[in-house]
């Protein structure tokens, strides 16, 4: 296996401080919105947004995870400044927004984990989804629901949960990356 096809399978969490990996397809700001193609092994630009749109923080996946609609799960990264496309950051979740999402017909959970860059030089600030603000959480679930709605698709925010509620699902996502694996 080529070394960019391993991207994918990168470990989860990094074992010494626990912290997730995240690889970056999105940088904060950007119209352009990538994918990393498993089978190529290389990120692809998928769309390009409306004028006036744009990525309100880095967009990315946590590797060897699987969610419900078959993908690695998403991650939006708060930070002041972008990185760049295929860039790996560890990251503290704080939390998940869960959503269902909805297109041609067949629904399936599709939660956006939020988290926030630690470094032994920049440690976190937020720890907890409480400590953001409604407006600033609304804005986060209203680009979800445009973006998603652009798409052709529904985007339903069901609700908000804490930094536990997220290292669950981290878990879950990693068994079923597994069993496909597996199978």
């Amino acid at each position: 296996m080529n070394a960019s096809a391993e991207l994918i399978r990168l470990p989860a969490r990094d074992e010494e401080t626990g912290l997730v990996h995240v690889i970056i397809d999105t940088p904060k700001g950007s119209r352009n919105k990538y994918k990393y193609d498993e089978k190529l092994g290389l990120f692809q630009l998928r769309k390009v947004l409306p004028l006036g749109a744009s990525f309100p923080y880095d967009f990315g996946f946590i590797p060897s995870t699987r969610g419900e609609d078959g993908d690695p799960i998403d991650v939006l990264v708060l930070m002041d400044e972008p990185t760049f496309c295929g860039c790996l950051v560890s990251v503290r979740l704080i939390g998940v927004i869960e959503a269902e999402q909805t297109e041609k017909g067949e629904t399936v959970r599709n939660d956006r984990l939020l988290g926030v860059i630690e470094t032994s030089v920049n440690p976190a600030e937020v720890h907890s989804i409480d400590e953001l603000s409604k407006s600033r959480l609304d804005e986060i679930e209203h680009f979800f629901v445009s973006y998603n709605e652009a798409e052709g698709r529904t985007f339903k925010p069901t609700g908000r949960a804490g930094p536990r509620a997220a290292d669950r699902l981290v878990e879950k996502s990693m068994r079923q990356f597994e069993d496909a694996k597996d199978s």
